[in-house]
């Protein structure tokens, strides 16, 4: 199966959310990063769909979904992901998230435990003030504070993206990752971003009680490996895996090892993941 062969699809409601589908299989529910969209995961729903249905989504304001009136909760988030479950008939759902993804997920996690069969959790924070002061203030600095000012997504692209991968990232990763942050929701992502800075997740860890991954990358400058650690001590039933020559974003930067890490995680637990009617096996 090829991407050729994906679903672009809709849940409709308040906003409309989209995705993409592609495979056979139990459900794995894909969810992207702060300045991502559902094609940040071709790769990973190519090297899975023979086995599973992958679906990866673009989260309100993002990608193909409609932008949204008011603030942002990040509730709003998990009530959508429900929206998409029942869409599509799932019972219970594979999660993986990378970064604002992993944090969705955290939050969503306490509230809708009976949707979740496993968690993959990829180069997150669980308290936006467990990052350091200098980091805090480089997050900002490096996101909301020039978009305000008026420069374009065009001009800040290159130096966020440095601020995110590994030292030797490949300029097809690079490529992949500019062209991804052209396509953010100017309003969208600042209200994202001033949702972040209020983040703080960290008493719902030890309230995980399913199979859960974490992965993180060596060189990730953002969440370091340190987070990872304490993230892991916290979380029952979890484990912890390094992606080597990675920064932040390490399903982009190097696909095959994380492809590698999920495939197996997910194939361990393949079938704790079902359809409310289970015709797809």
């Amino acid at each position: 199966m090829t991407l050729k062969d994906i679903k672009h699809q809709f849940v409709e409601g308040n906003p409309r959310i989209s995705f993409k589908e592609l495979g056979n299989g139990p459900p794995v529910i894909f969810l992207h990063g702060i300045g991502g969209n559902h094609s940040n995961w071709y790769d990973q729903q190519s090297h899975i769909s023979d086995r599973f249905t992958t679906i990866a989504w673009d989260a309100r304001g993002y990608g193909d979904s409609e932008d949204y009136s008011g603030p942002l909760k990040f509730s709003d988030f998990g009530e959508d992901l429900i929206r998409l479950l029942d869409s599509r008939d799932i019972e219970k759902a594979h999660f993986v998230g990378l970064s604002m993804g992993a944090r969705i997920l955290m939050d969503f996690f306490p509230k809708y435990k009976n949707r979740v069969a496993t968690l993959v959790l990829c180069d997150c924070f669980f308290d936006y003030k467990i990052l350091s002061m200098d980091k805090q203030k480089e997050f900002i600095d490096l996101r909301q504070k020039p978009l305000k000012s008026g420069k374009t997504l065009e001009e800040i692209a290159p130096k966020l993206i440095d601020s995110l991968v590994g030292p030797n990232c490949t300029k097809e990763a690079r490529d992949k990752l500019y062209k991804s942050f052209l396509k953010i929701h100017i309003n969208s992502y600042l209200k994202t971003i001033a949702e972040t800075v209020n983040y703080d997740a960290s008493s719902n860890l030890s309230k995980f009680n399913v199979p859960t991954q974490l992965i993180y990358g060596e060189y990730d400058q953002l969440t370091p490996v340190a987070i990872g650690k304490s993230a892991q001590k916290k979380i029952l039933n979890s484990s912890l895996n390094i992606i080597k020559n990675a920064g932040h974003l390490s399903n982009i930067e190097q696909p095959d090892a994380f492809n590698t890490i999920i495939n197996n995680f997910l194939s361990k637990h393949r079938n704790l993941a079902k359809f409310k009617k289970d015709i797809r096996k």
